[in-house]
């Protein structure tokens, strides 16, 4: 559980807690309302034998009902190793797909089916099928690596899947020298830059961070000289050109935390901000981030509507979930 979660708060323990974000939406009222979801969440957890987790782009108040909070590959590892009979999974839809796949015999809800994502959204099984067979007629050893990023389908397609802090890893391990990789462009331009494979990049990316640009950064930089600038990889390639350093989520949750510096530019989605904020008070973090619309679909209302209802449930064709389940395998073994 993590050591927000836990707290299990009181309104007034809650706005303290939420303090270090000064956000004026969460004063006295809204903190009180928020805890009394907050306790009973956690009852209804105890009843159902179920566990939450949840990802760094969630809101705040999610993190204090998460039993685990992480990235992609974090969230992925987690989700196999849970002692429970349901799994609340407080993200998008994609990452739900993902605990079921993993998880055949348990429960896996979405508090919202509306959580979608639009790079997901920006390739489909039959198109990735289509373009895998046209290049492996040029290039007979083409692998396909898949960027958690997708739906169950597409990752059927694919060779292996990916995260964007072991993106590099898995395709250096694999044996072909060829590599589609879909459906982050930006994701797939680093990668290019840190191997010597050919990589084919499909033409997707990630709204949130593609709208990010370098005069922002910038900015920043000429107000706060001093600030240490971490970017996700999902961001375009002449905005990871200013950062400090190119991390996933957890990735910079781990510098923060050790590094000497103590101002940072955080640039990916917002939510992680906030995590840094909640966890990391004694140092400061400014924000050039955007939020996601679809992580922030996900309440604490809904949370706790889908353990009243054990609604939305996400299920999947045993086909499709052996196929992805397969990709998945073999992200894990190869990033292990």
């Amino acid at each position: 559980m993590t050591a927000i979660a836990a707290l299990a708060p009181t309104g007034h323990q809650l706005e303290a807690l939420l303090a270090p974000l000064g956000d004026a939406h969460y004063g006295p009222e809204r903190c009180a309302a928020l805890a009394d979801l907050i306790a009973e969440i956690h009852a209804l957890k105890r009843a159902r034998n179920a566990v939450v987790l949840a990802h760094n782009y969630q809101r705040p108040e999610i993190f204090t009902v998460a039993d685990f909070v992480g990235d992609s590959l974090e969230l992925a590892r987690q989700a196999t190793r849970v002692n429970a009979d349901t799994i609340v999974f407080c993200g998008v839809h994609f990452m739900a797909e993902t605990a079921k796949i993993l998880n055949p015999a348990r429960r896996v809800l979405l508090p919202d089916l509306r959580a979608g994502c639009s790079l997901a959204d920006s390739v489909t099984a039959e198109d990735l099928a289509a373009r895998k067979a046209e290049l492996r007629a040029a290039y007979p050893d083409l692998a396909v690596v898949g960027y958690v990023n997708t739906t169950a389908e597409v990752k059927a397609e694919c060779d292996a899947c990916c995260t964007s802090s072991n993106a590099v890893r898995i395709v250096e391990a694999l044996p072909s020298q060829h590599i589609l990789f879909v459906p982050d462009q930006n994701l797939a331009n680093y990668v290019q830059s840190h191997t010597r494979k050919s990589i084919i990049a499909w033409d997707g990316n990630c709204y949130v961070h593609h709208q990010i640009t370098p005069e922002q950064i910038a900015a920043v930089r000429k107000a706060l000289p001093q600030v240490c600038v971490l970017a996700h990889p999902e961001c375009r390639a002449d905005v990871l050109a200013l950062a400090d350093a190119v991390l996933s989520t957890s990735g910079m949750m781990r510098y923060a935390k050790e590094s000497p510096a103590q101002e940072f530019l955080i640039v990916t989605e917002c939510g992680l901000s906030d995590r840094l904020l909640l966890e990391v008070p004694e140092k400061k973090f400014y924000k050039s981030c955007k939020l996601c619309a679809y992580m922030k679909m996900i309440t604490l209302g809904g949370v706790l509507d889908a353990l009243r209802k054990m609604r939305y449930e996400i299920t999947l064709p045993e086909d499709v979930r052996l196929g992805a389940e397969r990709s998945l395998d073999r992200m894990l073994e190869l990033s292990a």
